[in-house]
């Protein structure tokens, strides 16, 4: 009997083009494609950020509208939308993405909301008030201490309990290595944290297992690495899909079943 585990996968990012990679999915149509694609392989969710009309980064709750329409049209995946600032949005206008919830399901970094201080408390409880279950993304020990301080002092409503460590972000070349978990790993100490982990360069599939094996859930796709463990590049996120579960298979794990 396998052990089922979350599989999220984040097909494009918030900064890279066609340029990176010919079949990085950027207008709404391309990403509910691949959406459809990967949920096939395996995915039970996708982790999704949007572009403008010149394939920039966009945070337009009409464009993620879109989306969702374009997603439910051909696939039942479970769609989460980013609000991550990419060094362009200031908190007001990812507290308005928030308030227009495409979804109930986003992302947030802490450290981003964090440089509005004042309103971090109202921004937090706002949207869970809403009822959106958010996914934090922590990107060091920091970060993750930071967030489990403001769980217990109520400035973060306790029902958020998911965490997203991102591996290898600070790293040479952006190379994560599986040790990069172990920081994340004695911080959560005892705390009940829903946990995933991503991780940038080749060494994606072994930080991902190192994750499952610690008793966490998985991110996959092209927002963090288009390379296979060998180095070469992958033809697509749905290849980098099947690629992990036929992996994770052989030690016993599977995706959660979700009907595309």
């Amino acid at each position: 009997m396998s052990t089922a585990f979350d599989l999220m996968v984040a097909p494009n990012g918030a900064r890279l083009t066609q340029s990176d990679h010919p079949a990085l999915p950027l207008t709404t149509r391309e990403i509910a494609h691949t959406a459809m694609a990967c949920a096939k392989e395996g995915a039970t969710a996708v982790h999704a950020h949007i572009r403008d009309a010149r394939g920039q980064h966009s945070l337009d709750a009409a464009l993620y509208h879109q989306l969702m329409r374009d997603i439910a049209a051909i696939s039942s995946i479970h769609v989460q939308f980013s609000t991550e600032a990419a060094g362009i949005f200031d908190v007001a206008t990812q507290r308005t993405c928030l308030e227009a919830a495409p979804s109930q399901d986003a992302s947030i970094a802490l450290r981003e909301i964090a440089r509005d201080p004042a309103n971090l408390r109202a921004i937090y409880h706002a949207a869970a008030d809403k009822g959106i279950d958010m996914q934090h993304i922590v990107y060091d020990t920091h970060d993750l201490v930071a967030l489990l301080d403001h769980f217990e002092t109520g400035t973060i409503p306790m029902q958020s309990r998911r965490v997203l460590c991102v591996l290898g972000r600070y790293s040479h070349d952006l190379t994560s290595t599986p040790q990069d978990l172990d920081p994340f790993l004695k911080a959560m100490g005892g705390h009940d944290l829903n946990w995933m982990v991503c991780a940038f360069g080749r060494h994606e599939q072994d930080c991902l297992m190192a994750a499952l094996d610690a008793g966490g859930h998985a991110r996959i796709g092209f927002e963090n690495n288009r390379l296979t463990p060998d180095g070469s590049i992958l033809p697509d996120n749905a290849a980098s899909v099947a690629s992990f579960v036929e992996r994770a298979a052989k030690s016993g794990f599977s995706p959660k079943q979700v009907t595309s």
